[in-house]
């Protein structure tokens, strides 16, 4: 029932405010992702993806008028045009291309083009939505279950929350999720899809994230800084550096929003990524900052 409820609404909405979008032969299909579901819209002549504003959607940072906007203002001819935004949803053009798996995801990185994708986004205006990492701690604290939390973690959230933050080396628009499956190949060109955490931040907080999201190695990391030298930052060794002071933050976020996951699905796999980071994070009276 809520199902067909939710498309409903969709049709509804989609008459009202694209009426000449022509949906009356339209498949709505929920498309499934880590931090909830879509609804992909295609018929003849259309392509669309509706993105919905929910409160478990909002607990994990994401604001649908924030992706909307930062689409606008930076995403064109990287990320998929806007059609439409309202209090609920965010329904953009649905890309197609070719997806890109693991290894064409290390083809991409080898081949220097996944870094120049990243450093043409950084070259970007600003979007005027500045990242609040410390504020997006503050509000997963509150949803992570208690029994869990250690005098160590205690001690970490508190540094997080309330610590000098690295200075920025050079503000641009990040994605913040860039991994194999938010890439598309369209037409020979790489594309970004689901840029529902995206915002202004430092550029070695974007690298630091994806070293992390996609273990590069230490050699593999060296590899991209160079090829992103070419294109964005020049001093490779003072954004080598801003990248590891970066890295215990990330790890941190990577950690949060795992609990925060796992909390509102109950799904162990979450659990389980996080497993390591808990481990490092979380151990009591013998964990000191300098671990990290």
């Amino acid at each position: 029932m809520a199902t067909s409820n939710t498309e409903s609404r969709l049709r509804q909405i989609l008459r009202h405010r694209l009426p000449a979008v022509n949906t009356a032969g339209c498949r709505f299909s929920q498309v499934q992702g880590l931090s909830g579901e879509s609804w992909r819209i295609e018929g003849e002549g259309v392509q669309l993806l509706a993105r919905p504003q929910t409160p478990e959607k909002r607990a994990l940072g994401v604001d649908r008028q924030r992706e909307g906007q930062v689409l606008k203002r930076v995403g064109l001819g990287i990320g998929p045009k806007v059609w439409l935004q309202s209090t609920d949803w965010l329904i953009v053009e649905w890309l197609v291309g070719e997806s890109v798996d693991e290894t064409a995801f290390a083809c991409l990185t080898a081949r220097g083009e996944l870094a120049e994708l990243t450093a043409r986004l950084h070259n970007r205006r600003l979007s005027g939505y500045r990242l609040d990492l410390q504020q997006q701690f503050a509000r997963y604290w509150q949803q992570i279950d208690r029994q869990r939390i250690t005098p160590g973690w205690l001690r970490w959230q508190r540094y997080f929350t309330n610590g000098p933050m690295p200075r920025p080396l050079k503000l641009a628009p990040l994605h913040m999720d860039i991994h194999a499956g938010n890439l598309l190949q369209q037409a020979g060109q790489l594309r970004l899809i689901d840029w529902e955490y995206a915002a202004d931040g430092d550029i070695a907080l974007e690298l630091a994230a994806m070293f992390r999201f996609n273990q590069f190695s230490p050699d593999a990391q060296q590899r991209f800084l160079e090829q992103y030298q070419s294109h964005g930052y020049a001093d490779l060794p003072r954004l080598a550096l801003q990248v590891q002071r970066w890295s215990p933050w990330v790890d941190y976020l990577i950690l949060m929003w795992c609990e925060v996951r796992w909390q509102q699905c109950r799904d162990m796999e979450f659990l389980r990524w996080g497993a390591a980071l808990y481990r490092r994070f979380c151990l009591s009276s013998s964990n000191n900052h300098q671990q990290l």
